[in-house]
């Protein structure tokens, strides 16, 4: 979405001056975890339930939508998917949108139990928390 591909969830994009600098250069990869897990665009706005993306991948958390569908699956298939592709090619360093459940990196869309309004609070999306954990820099903008 950094790079005006219309693949948010409600179908826009986020287009962000960093990230076509980037693309120019030719040194940015341009991934969505959610398409790469299978979800479609536009597709029900998402948040996390009971944690953030770091207690999605210890299995602590989850990820539900709008419609009140659990997610979590989908999410993590597209972290993985991005980190797959991360190291296909040497990435070391991830520039991400902030705010979103997949790859916001200081806050995201937490809802503390279930039938709670989910509020932004400190935390990673699931596709930021993996990349982290497995060493990759990251960097959050728009």
């Amino acid at each position: 979405c950094l790079l005006g591909l219309r693949c948010r969830y409600d179908g826009s994009h986020s287009s962000h001056r960093k990230a076509l600098e980037l693309a120019k250069q030719g040194v940015a990869i341009p991934i969505c975890p959610e398409q790469m897990g299978g979800l479609p665009t536009p597709r029900p706005k998402a948040w996390l339930l009971g944690g953030d993306g770091r207690d999605v991948l210890e299995g602590r958390a989850k990820v539900v939508n709008e419609r009140g569908e659990e997610v979590t699956e989908k999410f993590l298939r597209g972290a993985e998917g991005a980190l797959k592709l991360a190291r296909i090619f040497g990435a070391e360093r991830a520039l991400l949108k902030s705010k979103s459940p997949s790859c916001g990196v200081l806050r995201v869309y937490v809802a503390k139990g279930e039938g709670e309004e989910p509020a932004l609070r400190p935390g990673m999306g699931v596709a930021s928390a993996l990349l982290s954990r497995e060493g990759l820099e990251l960097e959050e903008v728009g």
